[in-house]
Protein backbone atom coordinates (compact mmCIF):
# COMPACT_ATOMS: atom_id res chain seq x y z
CA UNK A 1 0.00 0.00 0.00
CA UNK A 2 1.54 3.28 -1.12
CA UNK A 3 -0.85 5.40 0.96
CA UNK A 4 -2.17 5.00 4.50
CA UNK A 5 -5.36 7.01 3.80
CA UNK A 6 -7.12 7.59 0.49
CA UNK A 7 -10.43 9.17 -0.44
CA UNK A 8 -12.13 8.93 -3.82
CA UNK A 9 -14.72 11.61 -4.67
CA UNK A 10 -15.83 11.55 -1.04
CA UNK A 11 -19.06 13.53 -0.70
CA UNK A 12 -21.50 14.14 2.15
CA UNK A 13 -24.78 15.99 1.60
CA UNK A 14 -26.92 16.86 4.61
CA UNK A 15 -30.65 16.85 3.92
CA UNK A 16 -33.50 18.77 5.53
CA UNK A 17 -36.55 17.28 7.26
CA UNK A 18 -38.20 16.50 3.92
CA UNK A 19 -35.16 14.69 2.52
CA UNK A 20 -34.18 17.47 0.14
CA UNK A 21 -30.49 18.18 -0.43
CA UNK A 22 -29.57 21.15 1.71
CA UNK A 23 -25.86 21.46 2.54
CA UNK A 24 -22.71 20.00 1.01
CA UNK A 25 -20.60 19.12 4.04
CA UNK A 26 -17.88 17.58 1.88
CA UNK A 27 -17.84 17.88 -1.90
CA UNK A 28 -15.79 15.55 -4.14
CA UNK A 29 -12.84 15.20 -1.77
CA UNK A 30 -9.75 13.37 -3.06
CA UNK A 31 -6.93 12.96 -0.54
CA UNK A 32 -3.85 10.76 -0.46
CA UNK A 33 -1.95 10.60 2.83
CA UNK A 34 1.34 8.70 2.78
CA UNK A 35 2.66 6.38 5.46
CA UNK A 36 4.80 8.06 8.13
CA UNK A 37 3.42 11.50 7.25
CA UNK A 38 1.99 14.30 9.36
CA UNK A 39 -0.91 15.67 7.32
CA UNK A 40 -2.82 18.80 8.32
CA UNK A 41 -6.48 19.21 7.34
CA UNK A 42 -7.28 22.91 7.73
CA UNK A 43 -10.18 25.23 7.10
CA UNK A 44 -12.61 27.62 8.79
CA UNK A 45 -15.57 26.44 10.85
CA UNK A 46 -18.05 24.47 8.76
CA UNK A 47 -15.59 23.67 5.98
CA UNK A 48 -16.01 19.89 6.37
CA UNK A 49 -13.00 18.83 8.44
CA UNK A 50 -14.82 16.95 11.20
CA UNK A 51 -17.29 15.48 8.70
CA UNK A 52 -14.36 14.08 6.72
CA UNK A 53 -12.85 12.48 9.82
CA UNK A 54 -16.17 10.88 10.78
CA UNK A 55 -16.56 9.38 7.31
CA UNK A 56 -13.02 8.00 7.46
CA UNK A 57 -13.88 6.25 10.74
CA UNK A 58 -17.24 4.95 9.55
CA UNK A 59 -19.19 7.16 11.96
CA UNK A 60 -20.94 8.82 9.00
CA UNK A 61 -21.89 7.21 5.69
CA UNK A 62 -20.87 9.19 2.60
CA UNK A 63 -23.52 10.26 0.12
CA UNK A 64 -21.17 9.08 -2.61
CA UNK A 65 -17.53 8.16 -3.02
CA UNK A 66 -15.50 6.09 -0.58
CA UNK A 67 -12.49 6.15 1.73
CA UNK A 68 -9.72 3.58 2.30
CA UNK A 69 -7.52 3.23 5.40
CA UNK A 70 -4.63 0.76 5.31
CA UNK A 71 -6.23 -0.86 2.28
CA UNK A 72 -9.58 -1.47 4.01
CA UNK A 73 -12.68 0.14 5.46
CA UNK A 74 -12.21 2.34 8.53
CA UNK A 75 -15.27 0.77 10.16
CA UNK A 76 -13.72 -2.71 10.00
CA UNK A 77 -12.74 -3.74 13.57
CA UNK A 78 -9.35 -5.02 12.38
CA UNK A 79 -8.57 -1.67 10.76
CA UNK A 80 -10.20 0.30 13.57
CA UNK A 81 -7.93 -1.36 16.14
CA UNK A 82 -4.94 0.31 14.43
CA UNK A 83 -6.42 3.81 14.73
CA UNK A 84 -6.29 6.24 17.63
CA UNK A 85 -8.90 9.00 17.56
CA UNK A 86 -9.19 12.15 19.63
CA UNK A 87 -12.53 13.82 18.79
CA UNK A 88 -13.15 17.54 19.04
CA UNK A 89 -15.32 16.93 22.12
CA UNK A 90 -14.51 13.99 24.40
CA UNK A 91 -17.30 12.42 26.45
CA UNK A 92 -16.26 10.12 29.30
CA UNK A 93 -18.06 8.40 32.17
CA UNK A 94 -17.83 11.19 34.71
CA UNK A 95 -17.82 8.90 37.76
CA UNK A 96 -14.75 6.93 36.61
CA UNK A 97 -11.36 8.29 37.59
CA UNK A 98 -8.50 8.78 35.13
CA UNK A 99 -6.92 5.37 35.73
CA UNK A 100 -10.26 3.54 35.46
CA UNK A 101 -11.08 5.42 32.26
CA UNK A 102 -7.88 4.31 30.56
CA UNK A 103 -8.36 0.77 31.85
CA UNK A 104 -11.85 0.75 30.30
CA UNK A 105 -10.50 1.72 26.87
CA UNK A 106 -7.65 -0.77 27.19
CA UNK A 107 -10.17 -3.55 27.83
CA UNK A 108 -12.03 -2.54 24.65
CA UNK A 109 -8.86 -3.49 22.75
CA UNK A 110 -8.66 -6.80 24.70
CA UNK A 111 -5.23 -5.94 26.08
CA UNK A 112 -3.66 -8.22 28.70
CA UNK A 113 -3.73 -6.80 32.21
CA UNK A 114 0.07 -6.39 32.43
CA UNK A 115 0.16 -4.41 29.19
CA UNK A 116 -2.74 -2.22 30.33
CA UNK A 117 -1.08 -1.52 33.66
CA UNK A 118 2.23 -0.47 32.09
CA UNK A 119 0.63 1.70 29.41
CA UNK A 120 -1.81 3.39 31.79
CA UNK A 121 0.95 4.46 34.17
CA UNK A 122 3.15 5.63 31.28
CA UNK A 123 0.33 7.66 29.71
CA UNK A 124 -0.79 9.23 32.99
CA UNK A 125 2.78 10.29 33.60
CA UNK A 126 3.10 11.58 30.05
CA UNK A 127 -0.02 13.77 30.10
CA UNK A 128 0.72 15.05 33.62
CA UNK A 129 -2.30 13.51 35.38
CA UNK A 130 -0.59 10.94 37.60
CA UNK A 131 -1.05 13.08 40.71
CA UNK A 132 -4.82 13.33 40.09
CA UNK A 133 -5.36 9.82 38.68
CA UNK A 134 -7.82 9.02 41.48
CA UNK A 135 -10.15 11.95 40.79
CA UNK A 136 -13.35 11.39 38.77
CA UNK A 137 -12.96 12.75 35.26
CA UNK A 138 -16.25 14.61 35.69
CA UNK A 139 -14.41 17.03 37.99
CA UNK A 140 -11.63 17.73 35.45
CA UNK A 141 -11.20 21.10 33.77
CA UNK A 142 -11.43 21.29 29.98
CA UNK A 143 -7.67 21.15 29.59
CA UNK A 144 -7.34 18.15 31.92
CA UNK A 145 -10.18 16.37 30.11
CA UNK A 146 -8.29 17.03 26.85
CA UNK A 147 -5.22 15.39 28.33
CA UNK A 148 -7.06 12.23 29.35
CA UNK A 149 -8.67 12.20 25.89
CA UNK A 150 -5.21 12.20 24.32
CA UNK A 151 -4.15 9.35 26.60
CA UNK A 152 -7.13 7.20 25.54
CA UNK A 153 -6.28 7.86 21.88
CA UNK A 154 -2.79 6.44 22.48
CA UNK A 155 -3.69 3.45 24.68
CA UNK A 156 -3.56 1.01 21.72
CA UNK A 157 -0.27 2.40 20.31
CA UNK A 158 -2.01 3.23 16.98
CA UNK A 159 -0.49 3.15 13.50
CA UNK A 160 -2.77 6.03 12.45
CA UNK A 161 -3.48 8.84 14.92
CA UNK A 162 -6.38 11.16 14.07
CA UNK A 163 -6.45 14.35 16.14
CA UNK A 164 -9.35 16.81 15.88
CA UNK A 165 -8.40 20.10 17.59
CA UNK A 166 -6.01 18.34 20.02
CA UNK A 167 -4.72 21.51 21.71
CA UNK A 168 -8.09 23.08 22.54
CA UNK A 169 -8.08 24.15 26.20
CA UNK A 170 -4.45 23.14 26.77
CA UNK A 171 -1.86 25.43 28.30
CA UNK A 172 1.26 26.31 26.23
CA UNK A 173 3.28 23.50 27.79
CA UNK A 174 0.56 20.97 26.99
CA UNK A 175 0.47 22.32 23.45
CA UNK A 176 4.23 21.96 23.12
CA UNK A 177 3.97 18.43 24.48
CA UNK A 178 1.38 17.50 21.85
CA UNK A 179 3.69 18.80 19.12
CA UNK A 180 6.65 16.87 20.53
CA UNK A 181 4.50 13.74 20.68
CA UNK A 182 3.43 14.14 17.05
CA UNK A 183 7.04 14.50 15.92
CA UNK A 184 8.15 11.54 18.04
CA UNK A 185 5.42 9.28 16.65
CA UNK A 186 6.17 10.38 13.09
CA UNK A 187 9.80 9.49 13.71
CA UNK A 188 8.68 6.05 14.83
CA UNK A 189 6.82 5.45 11.56
CA UNK A 190 3.29 6.47 12.55
CA UNK A 191 0.85 8.38 10.36
CA UNK A 192 -0.87 11.43 11.87
CA UNK A 193 -3.91 13.28 10.51
CA UNK A 194 -4.30 16.61 12.29
CA UNK A 195 -7.13 19.15 12.28
CA UNK A 196 -6.49 22.44 14.07
CA UNK A 197 -7.24 26.15 13.94
CA UNK A 198 -3.87 26.97 15.52
CA UNK A 199 -1.92 27.44 12.32
CA UNK A 200 1.39 28.08 14.07
CA UNK A 201 1.22 24.60 15.61
CA UNK A 202 0.33 23.04 12.26
CA UNK A 203 3.25 24.84 10.64
CA UNK A 204 5.64 23.40 13.23
CA UNK A 205 4.73 19.73 12.79
CA UNK A 206 3.00 19.06 9.45
CA UNK A 207 4.73 17.77 6.32
CA UNK A 208 1.79 18.53 4.01
CA UNK A 209 -1.51 20.35 4.42
CA UNK A 210 -4.83 20.70 2.63
CA UNK A 211 -7.06 23.77 3.12
CA UNK A 212 -10.80 23.17 2.81
CA UNK A 213 -13.50 25.73 2.11
CA UNK A 214 -17.09 24.83 1.34
CA UNK A 215 -16.20 21.15 1.47
CA UNK A 216 -13.64 21.43 -1.35
CA UNK A 217 -9.84 21.50 -1.33
CA UNK A 218 -8.63 25.02 -2.13
CA UNK A 219 -4.88 24.40 -1.68
CA UNK A 220 -2.72 21.35 -1.03
CA UNK A 221 1.00 20.67 -0.84
CA UNK A 222 4.13 20.69 1.30
CA UNK A 223 4.17 23.34 4.00
CA UNK A 224 7.62 24.65 3.10
CA UNK A 225 6.80 25.05 -0.58
CA UNK A 226 3.46 26.73 0.10
CA UNK A 227 4.92 29.24 2.57
CA UNK A 228 8.32 29.93 1.08
CA UNK A 229 8.80 33.43 -0.35
CA UNK A 230 11.19 32.98 -3.25
CA UNK A 231 11.40 36.72 -3.93
CA UNK A 232 13.19 37.40 -0.61
CA UNK A 233 16.46 36.28 1.01
CA UNK A 234 17.07 35.98 4.75
CA UNK A 235 20.57 35.90 6.28
CA UNK A 236 21.19 35.13 9.94
CA UNK A 237 24.61 35.70 11.54
CA UNK A 238 26.16 35.89 14.97
CA UNK A 239 26.89 39.18 16.70
CA UNK A 240 28.80 41.48 14.30
CA UNK A 241 30.09 45.02 14.52
CA UNK A 242 28.31 48.13 13.25
CA UNK A 243 30.90 48.62 10.52
CA UNK A 244 30.21 45.11 9.21
CA UNK A 245 26.49 45.90 9.16
CA UNK A 246 27.15 49.04 7.12
CA UNK A 247 29.26 47.06 4.64
CA UNK A 248 26.45 44.54 4.24
CA UNK A 249 23.95 47.35 3.65
CA UNK A 250 26.17 48.86 0.93
CA UNK A 251 26.53 45.48 -0.77
CA UNK A 252 22.76 44.96 -0.70
CA UNK A 253 22.18 48.49 -2.01
CA UNK A 254 24.49 47.76 -4.94
CA UNK A 255 22.18 44.86 -5.77
CA UNK A 256 19.25 47.35 -5.87
CA UNK A 257 17.47 45.60 -2.97
CA UNK A 258 16.17 46.68 0.41
CA UNK A 259 17.96 45.68 3.62
CA UNK A 260 16.36 45.51 7.04
CA UNK A 261 18.61 44.74 10.03
CA UNK A 262 16.96 43.61 13.28
CA UNK A 263 17.63 41.38 16.27
CA UNK A 264 15.92 37.95 16.38
CA UNK A 265 13.31 37.31 19.05
CA UNK A 266 12.36 34.21 21.02
CA UNK A 267 8.86 32.83 20.60
CA UNK A 268 6.52 33.59 23.50
CA UNK A 269 5.91 29.84 23.76
CA UNK A 270 9.64 29.23 24.38
CA UNK A 271 9.83 31.96 27.02
CA UNK A 272 6.67 30.69 28.76
CA UNK A 273 7.92 27.09 28.92
CA UNK A 274 11.30 28.19 30.27
CA UNK A 275 9.63 30.25 33.02
CA UNK A 276 7.35 27.41 34.13
CA UNK A 277 10.25 24.92 34.03
CA UNK A 278 12.21 27.17 36.40
CA UNK A 279 9.24 27.31 38.78
CA UNK A 280 8.95 23.52 38.74
CA UNK A 281 12.63 23.17 39.62
CA UNK A 282 11.99 25.33 42.69
CA UNK A 283 9.29 22.88 43.81
CA UNK A 284 6.35 25.28 43.57
CA UNK A 285 3.12 23.41 44.51
CA UNK A 286 0.24 23.23 42.03
CA UNK A 287 -3.27 21.72 42.18
CA UNK A 288 -3.56 21.25 38.42
CA UNK A 289 -1.89 19.07 35.83
CA UNK A 290 1.86 18.70 36.11
CA UNK A 291 3.40 19.67 32.78
CA UNK A 292 6.27 17.46 31.72
CA UNK A 293 8.05 16.84 28.43
CA UNK A 294 8.60 13.09 28.74
CA UNK A 295 6.85 10.89 26.18
CA UNK A 296 5.73 7.38 27.08
CA UNK A 297 8.43 4.81 26.33
CA UNK A 298 6.15 2.49 24.38
CA UNK A 299 5.29 5.40 22.04
CA UNK A 300 8.85 6.62 21.41
CA UNK A 301 10.80 3.35 21.18
CA UNK A 302 12.30 2.81 17.76
CA UNK A 303 11.01 -0.14 15.76
CA UNK A 304 14.52 -1.08 14.60
CA UNK A 305 15.71 -2.26 18.00
CA UNK A 306 13.02 -3.55 20.33
CA UNK A 307 13.54 -3.19 24.03
CA UNK A 308 12.08 -5.39 26.78
CA UNK A 309 9.16 -2.99 27.20
CA UNK A 310 8.52 -3.00 23.44
CA UNK A 311 8.29 -6.80 23.45
CA UNK A 312 5.92 -6.69 26.39
CA UNK A 313 3.51 -4.20 24.81
CA UNK A 314 3.74 -5.75 21.34
CA UNK A 315 2.34 -9.12 22.49
CA UNK A 316 -0.73 -10.04 20.39
CA UNK A 317 -3.92 -9.23 22.27
CA UNK A 318 -5.44 -12.56 21.30
CA UNK A 319 -2.86 -14.29 23.42
CA UNK A 320 -1.92 -16.80 20.67
CA UNK A 321 1.85 -16.96 21.00
CA UNK A 322 2.44 -20.70 20.64
CA UNK A 323 3.19 -20.69 16.92
CA UNK A 324 6.50 -22.40 16.14
CA UNK A 325 8.88 -20.85 13.61
CA UNK A 326 9.59 -22.76 10.42
CA UNK A 327 12.89 -24.46 9.73
CA UNK A 328 14.14 -21.55 7.64
CA UNK A 329 13.20 -19.09 10.39
CA UNK A 330 15.05 -20.75 13.27
CA UNK A 331 16.89 -18.10 15.33
CA UNK A 332 20.66 -18.18 15.60
CA UNK A 333 22.55 -19.12 18.76
CA UNK A 334 23.25 -15.46 19.54
CA UNK A 335 19.60 -14.49 19.07
CA UNK A 336 18.53 -17.42 21.25
CA UNK A 337 20.81 -16.37 24.09
CA UNK A 338 19.66 -12.76 23.78
CA UNK A 339 16.02 -13.86 23.83
CA UNK A 340 16.63 -15.99 26.92
CA UNK A 341 18.32 -13.06 28.63
CA UNK A 342 15.45 -10.77 27.69
CA UNK A 343 12.89 -13.28 28.99
CA UNK A 344 14.77 -13.57 32.28
CA UNK A 345 14.88 -9.78 32.61
CA UNK A 346 11.19 -9.56 31.74
CA UNK A 347 10.28 -12.14 34.38
CA UNK A 348 12.37 -10.27 36.92
CA UNK A 349 10.58 -7.03 36.04
CA UNK A 350 7.08 -8.49 36.27
CA UNK A 351 7.31 -10.87 39.27
CA UNK A 352 5.93 -9.60 42.59
CA UNK A 353 8.41 -8.29 45.09
CA UNK A 354 8.94 -10.66 48.02
CA UNK A 355 9.60 -9.22 51.48
CA UNK A 356 13.19 -9.56 52.66
CA UNK A 357 13.54 -11.89 55.66
CA UNK A 358 15.88 -10.66 58.38
CA UNK A 359 19.01 -12.78 58.86
CA UNK A 360 19.49 -13.90 62.50
CA UNK A 361 22.88 -13.09 63.97
CA UNK A 362 23.58 -16.51 65.59
CA UNK A 363 26.61 -18.74 65.39
CA UNK A 364 26.24 -21.90 63.36
CA UNK A 365 26.81 -24.30 66.31
CA UNK A 366 24.32 -22.49 68.53
CA UNK A 367 21.72 -22.51 65.81
CA UNK A 368 22.12 -26.26 65.25
CA UNK A 369 21.83 -26.92 69.00
CA UNK A 370 18.65 -24.90 69.28
CA UNK A 371 17.20 -26.67 66.28
CA UNK A 372 17.97 -30.12 67.79
CA UNK A 373 16.35 -29.19 71.11
CA UNK A 374 13.22 -28.02 69.32
CA UNK A 375 13.01 -31.25 67.34
CA UNK A 376 13.46 -33.32 70.54
CA UNK A 377 10.74 -31.35 72.31
CA UNK A 378 8.37 -31.96 69.41
CA UNK A 379 9.06 -35.73 69.56
CA UNK A 380 8.51 -35.81 73.37
CA UNK A 381 5.14 -34.10 73.03
CA UNK A 382 4.16 -36.44 70.21
CA UNK A 383 5.14 -39.54 72.26
CA UNK A 384 3.17 -38.32 75.28
CA UNK A 385 0.10 -37.86 73.16
CA UNK A 386 0.55 -41.30 71.59
CA UNK A 387 1.19 -43.09 74.96
CA UNK A 388 -1.87 -41.51 76.53
CA UNK A 389 -4.12 -42.75 73.78
CA UNK A 390 -2.50 -46.19 73.84
CA UNK A 391 -2.94 -46.59 77.63
CA UNK A 392 -6.60 -45.72 77.45
CA UNK A 393 -7.08 -48.27 74.67
CA UNK A 394 -5.38 -51.03 76.81
CA UNK A 395 -7.69 -50.29 79.75
CA UNK A 396 -10.72 -50.59 77.51
CA UNK A 397 -9.48 -53.95 76.20
CA UNK A 398 -8.95 -55.36 79.74
CA UNK A 399 -12.43 -54.29 80.80
CA UNK A 400 -13.92 -55.92 77.73
CA UNK A 401 -12.04 -59.20 78.34
CA UNK A 402 -13.13 -59.31 81.99
CA UNK A 403 -16.77 -58.94 81.01
CA UNK A 404 -16.44 -61.73 78.42
CA UNK A 405 -14.89 -64.00 81.07
CA UNK A 406 -17.75 -63.38 83.49
CA UNK A 407 -20.32 -64.17 80.86
CA UNK A 408 -18.62 -67.48 79.96
CA UNK A 409 -18.48 -68.60 83.59
CA UNK A 410 -22.10 -67.88 83.90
Amino acid sequence: MEYAVETYSLTKIFSDLWGRDKVYGVDDLNLKIRHNEVFGLLGPNGSGKTTTLKMLLGLLYPTKGRSVIFGGDGSDPKINARIGFLPEESYFYKYLNARETLDFYGRLFAMPSKVREIRIEALLDMVGLKAVAGRPVGTFSKGMARRIGLAQALINDPDLLILDEPTTGLDPIGTKQIKDLILEMAGRGKTILLCSHLLADVEDVCDRIAILYGGRVQAEGEVKKLLQQTNKTEITTGSISSSAVEKIKRIVKDEHADCNVSFPMDKLETFFIRTVADAQKQGRPTSGAVSITQIGEFLTAKSAGKSILDKLVSEPVSGKTDQQPSVTEQPSAVETSVNKTNEQLLSELTKPVEPVQPTPVVKKELAESIEKKLEQKKRDILEQLTDGSGASQNKDKKKAGHHRGDSSDA
